[in-house]
């Protein structure tokens, strides 16, 4: 009689060597994302801004420029000084931002200011104990939960529309351009805070533009700037754009990073392609990453895009029993549901100053 051994076979034996490769990689991504919530707050204090326009100054130096406490503002400068990020001279005790740092950690940088992006992270920490109980139990998480997140994404889209919407993102289009000046309707889709809506409203007073957004304090923020600005051209409605009846037909519709959003982004190409114009066009701005999960390994920010849809835009969509596309749909998911959606003529853009985001441009 023989007996069998049940215990599964050793996977193999264990090198050390890895293991400690694997453990300084798990201490620098502790050390990155603990960075990451400091270089937060240095936004959000304007402490990098400050930091720019002075020379080498010590804490309480800093702390009086910027108008905060002293003893927060050194503990923030050890924690940037230990990531490289600010430079200290022990023998004055004084730091310096390099112009080359504060080129990318300061709202003069615009668009290119990484500083304002690292608020997503605490911003989805925020929700990581729903979202958890969402894995053991399903759903999703609702908006209401992501504090200020409409504050953020006006404050992200605000500086890449300022620098690039009207001379940069416009001309993607062939012939919009001139077609706006002229005076057509625009539609723009999950528009948010409507920023992008009012700096076309502003460029092109002949044309009529509306912004659909179901958040109606965004949509409120919207009305604000178009009053501000005096915009009798542009208006916003509280709006499920999954339905789109009755709002007539428009020679161009727009979605800036929304589609991947919506409870059911099949039913919103739809209604898109539906309530345009013969001649008219679609632009839809969305995440440059392929469908294929082993496409996007090269790719430095993926396990930021991987989060951010885990932790937002995957479930904000099912918490309203949608279907949960994902930030990471990927091009080619994108394409697929285009055509299904009618569009027969797309093309995919991109632009330098944009490594986030793909650009398509869709006629039916």
């Amino acid at each position: 009689m023989t007996t069998t051994d049940a215990r599964p076979a050793a996977a193999g034996a264990v090198d050390p060597a890895r293991v400690q490769e694997f453990a300084g990689q798990m201490f620098g991504a502790l050390s990155a994302g603990a960075t990451t919530l400091m270089v937060s707050i240095g936004h959000r204090t304007g402490l990098f801004d400050t930091l720019a326009g002075l020379p080498p100054s010590t804490s309480a130096q800093i702390a009086a420029e910027a108008g905060l406490h002293e003893r927060y503002v050194r503990e923030w400068l050890g924690a940037m000084t230990a990531a490289r990020i600010v430079t200290y001279d022990p023998a004055t005790a004084t730091y310096l931002i390099p112009p080359e740092h504060a080129a990318v950690l300061t709202r003069a940088a615009g668009p290119d200011n990484l500083a304002s992006l690292m608020q997503f992270v605490p911003l989805l920490a925020g929700v990581q104990d729903p979202v958890v109980r969402c894995f053991r139990e399903g759903g999703g998480v609702g908006y209401p939960a992501f504090d200020r997140f409409h504050d953020l994404m006006a404050e992200q889209s605000a500086q890449t529309n300022d620098a690039a919407l009207i001379d940069r993102v416009v001309p993607l289009v062939p012939g919009l351009a001139a077609r706006l000046a002229e005076g057509i309707r625009l539609a723009d889709i999950g528009c948010g805070q409507g920023h992008a809506v009012n700096l076309l409203a502003r460029e092109y007073p002949r044309s009529e533009l509306v912004g659909y957004d179901f958040e109606a304090d965004a949509v409120e923020a919207a009305r604000a700037e178009a009053r501000e600005w005096n915009l009798p051209n542009a208006r916003f409605e509280v709006r499920d754009v999954a339905d789109l009846a009755g709002t007539g037909t428009f020679g161009a519709i727009t979605a800036f990073d929304a589609i991947h959003d919506q409870a059911h982004p099949a039913a919103v190409l739809s209604e898109v392609a539906a309530h345009l114009d013969p001649d008219g066009v679609f632009l839809m701005v969305d995440m440059r990453a392929s469908s294929d999960l082993e496409k996007n390994l090269e790719i430095p920010w993926a396990p930021y895009l991987y989060t951010v849809s885990t932790m937002h835009c995957m479930t904000v969509s099912l918490g309203l029993d949608g279907d949960g596309l994902g930030t990471v749909w990927g091009v080619e998911t994108a394409l697929r549901m285009l055509a299904e959606a009618g569009f027969e003529d797309v093309r995919v853009e991109t632009l330098d100053e944009d490594f986030i985001n793909a650009y398509f441009v869709a006629r039916r």
